[in-house]
């Protein structure tokens, strides 16, 4: 059984790069997979391993000045759900386009996952998914607001389109989540920053509220979308019933595979109509690759994972 580990946390940091080359060094001896994003904001980032390797790892993180209460979410799963270690130098650990946000001097107020759901039945309070539309598209909380961005850089036009006075934006309640807890974070920073008062967020994220809600009083719906080879998990955290479009990237179901518009590796309905020939004719090449390194009982190291 392999133990993933989501973790994130906003904490200052000097020396970004030197930092990336320890945590890269400590996590190839421990034989861990997966993406670390260290930006001068933080850490964020999702990694799996053998159960005793990602305990040692997150003892190590914790170390760190200012990582000492690193916000972290585990799961597990039968393989292995990353196929390589990347540790990545970023600007900004979670993009949202504007460097001018920090969580680490303003965001809104934590909510812990036991408090959530008096939180969100409350019906004045404003419930804001600050998701991608396409992980929206597999689950949610009941009665929340769906952005529609593509991407997390959208958010902040999404805030500045809503209709709301400089009055309103005192005391109206908005509480907002994400997969866990790193984008509503930030999310909220933004939002704090453009006016809003009373602005919360679910720690942890949706990953913290399956590990401690019970499924009997759960306002989930649905799966959620997660950024490794699982693709989604279920209330219990084990793995979903969807598949990836390894051409867009986007979940499917066995629905989905059926269609003349669906070909494993290349393409499916959401993106058959957008990429081009050649688009097609390099995805194809990859899947060969990848049934070849199979078929040897290899991991394909150009198959990737979506970054947060």
């Amino acid at each position: 059984m392999i133990k993933v580990a989501a973790l994130y946390k906003f904490s200052q940091i000097a020396d970004p790069q030197a930092l990336s080359i320890d945590i890269k060094t400590f996590l190839s001896t421990n034989n861990i997979y997966g993406t670390i994003l260290v930006g001068e904001e933080g850490l964020n980032g999702t990694i799996s391993g053998k159960e005793n390797n990602i305990d040692n790892v997150i003892i190590f993180l914790k170390k760190i000045a200012g990582f000492k209460d690193l916000d972290i979410k585990y799961s597990y799963s039968d393989k292995n759900p990353f196929v390589r270690l990347k540790i990545k130098l970023k600007k900004e650990i979670v993009t949202i386009g504007d460097t001018s946000v920090n969580p680490n001097i303003n965001s809104g107020t934590y909510v812990d996952p036991k408090d959530w759901n008096d939180l969100i039945s409350d019906k004045d309070v404003l419930l804001v998914d600050t998701r991608n539309d396409y992980e929206v598209s597999i689950g949610s909380f009941k009665n929340a607001i769906n952005p529609e961005t593509k991407t997390f850089r959208e958010f902040p036009k999404w805030v500045s389109d809503l209709d709301v006075s400089e009055e309103k934006k005192k005391s109206m309640k908005v509480a907002m989540y994400c997969t866990g807890g790193i984008r509503c974070e930030k999310a909220s920073a933004y939002m704090k920053s453009s006016g809003f008062e009373n602005v919360y967020h679910l720690k942890g994220g949706i990953l913290k509220y399956f590990e401690e809600i019970d499924h009997s009083r759960s306002l989930w719906n649905g799966e959620c979308f997660v950024f490794d080879d699982r693709v989604a998990v279920k209330h219990d955290l084990s793995e979903g019933s969807y598949d990836m479009c390894h051409g867009c990237r986007m979940p499917i179901t066995d629905y989905d595979k059926q269609s003349t518009e669906y070909e494993r590796g290349v393409s499916c309905p959401n993106c058959f109509h957008v990429k081009t020939d050649e688009q097609k004719s390099r995805y194809k090449s990859r899947q060969k690759q990848v049934d070849l390194a199979k078929s040897r009982n290899q991991k394909h190291i150009g198959q990737r994972q979506k970054a947060t």
